[in-house]
């Protein structure tokens, strides 16, 4: 069953063109539906609707999307897929050319911050970077 809550991305006329660009970054992704004003679609089994508001709203780092990554490989592919033309921030953040945030997260990261011996050196180490390095993480 798709998800009974999903969130609803307000654009301003570029619903349909970033479910496109959405659809080829993740995969397991599709259009489910559209119409002048609304886009349905799932991203790699989460389900997402773009809606074509006009430009009275704009995204801001206040909601952001995470995705949390098993391998340095995935977190590459969605740090610069997502982040080409727009916006590198610290600490696995970036502003994708449409201006929704996203977190792109290395899955150990939870496991590393458990641990109250390591969490200050991880903490440290993730501080100084902008995209998530695993083996400096893991090595801190």
């Amino acid at each position: 069953m798709i998800n009974k809550i999903y969130p609803c991305l307000w654009f301003d006329g570029q619903a349909k063109a970033a479910a496109d660009y959405y659809c080829g970054i993740f995969p397991n992704s599709k259009i489910i539906s559209e119409n002048p004003m609304v886009v349905n679609f799932e991203l790699n089994g989460s389900r997402f609707m773009g809606l074509n508001g006009g430009p009275q709203y704009k995204f801001s780092p206040a909601n952001s999307y995470v995705i949390t990554c098993d391998t340095q490989e995935e977190i590459d592919h969605f740090w610069d897929s997502l982040g080409e033309e727009g916006v590198y921030n610290q600490c696995g953040w970036l502003d994708d050319k449409y201006g929704v945030s996203w977190q792109i997260v290395p899955t150990v990261l939870e496991t590393l911050m458990t641990d109250p011996n390591r969490a200050p050196r991880v903490v440290e180490a993730f501080m100084k970077m902008t995209k998530f390095d695993i083996e400096t993480l893991v090595n801190a």
